[in-house]
């Protein structure tokens, strides 16, 4: 049987990262930026989102508890989450919708001003899945033009919810302006891919260490449940980081971590992170950056 999946990776001996400051682990803060980007009939769409905060298909009238759930994020969450990283000195990639930040320019330009990286999650908060590629080439293509208008600079950095196609990765390639993406969850490093001819950056995401698990029963119910974990996490990377360091990556939602039952899982977390030391938190392009500099 032959297939093109790689099921070996870096096996027993992954190469050392060589992070920045003799760190252990970096560790790469994700802000997903969907608020608006969701389907919602309201929008023209045909049909509702499904999954938020109490999982609930309306079909055939406007879903106005969903809509409200999103807006949370825009209105709150995000300036939350902004102020629980300053305390830390912490620096996030903004994982956005471009859909999303047309709705919500201020928070894209608020977010490059303090130092934070605008990635890009796609037009809209959707699958890739099954799209044509003629379609899909112009998605990208105006993504990087929304985004480039609506923040100030251009995305070198791509992830869409989960499901790409078989020909996002070249198209990306193609469009020649991205350093990495972030489609795959199959690593704790960084790794290359040869894509037309091209050596191009991967960036594996972690759907564990993501405040989504506070949703539908995935194991998170108590601020101290995030928390809890992703120290967890970070204290395995920082003891094998001795003598392997590795990535570890923790996805945020503006309307999910942002609320004030679990906003203190984030803070404690940092705080641990901080005082632990060993650790670069860095933006996604900078960690993409400095492993093409280092294994390129």
């Amino acid at each position: 049987m032959t297939t093109d999946r790689d099921f070996v990776g870096y096996g027993r001996n992954p190469p050392d990262p060589q992070w920045p400051g003799g760190a252990r682990v970096a560790v790469s803060l994700v802000l997903n930026i969907e608020e608006g980007a969701e389907y919602a009939l309201a929008d023209g769409d045909p049909h509702n989102e499904s999954m938020y905060e109490i999982q609930e298909e309306v079909a055939g009238a406007r879903h106005l508890a969903l809509e409200s759930h999103f807006e949370f994020g825009s209105r709150v969450g995000y300036w939350r989450l902004m102020e629980v990283m300053e305390r830390y000195g912490a620096v996030s990639t903004l994982n956005a919708c471009a859909r999303a930040m047309e709705r919500t320019p201020w928070l894209g330009r608020d977010a490059v001003a303090r130092g934070h990286e605008v990635s890009c999650h796609g037009w809209r908060w959707e699958n890739h899945v099954h799209m044509a590629e003629a379609e899909e080439r112009d998605v990208i293509a105006r993504c990087v033009a929304s985004l480039r208008e609506t923040c100030g600079v251009r995305p070198v950095g791509w992830h869409v919810r989960s499901l790409t196609s078989e020909n996002t990765r070249r198209l990306l390639v193609e469009e020649g302006g991205f350093a990495y993406d972030s489609n795959a969850y199959n690593d704790e490093l960084p790794y290359f891919v040869e894509v037309g001819g091209h050596r191009h950056v991967v960036l594996p995401y972690n759907f564990d260490t993501n405040d989504m698990r506070f949703f539908g029963n995935r194991g998170f119910a108590l601020a101290e449940h995030f928390e809890r974990y992703c120290c967890d996490a970070f204290d395995w990377l920082w003891e094998e980081g001795a003598r392997r360091p590795r990535m570890m990556t923790v996805g945020l939602h503006t309307r999910v971590i942002g609320r004030p039952g679990r906003i203190a899982g984030l803070d404690r977390f940092l705080r641990h992170v901080r005082a632990k030391g060993g650790a670069w938190i860095a933006r996604r392009d900078e960690i993409a950056r400095h492993w093409r500099a280092v294994h390129g």
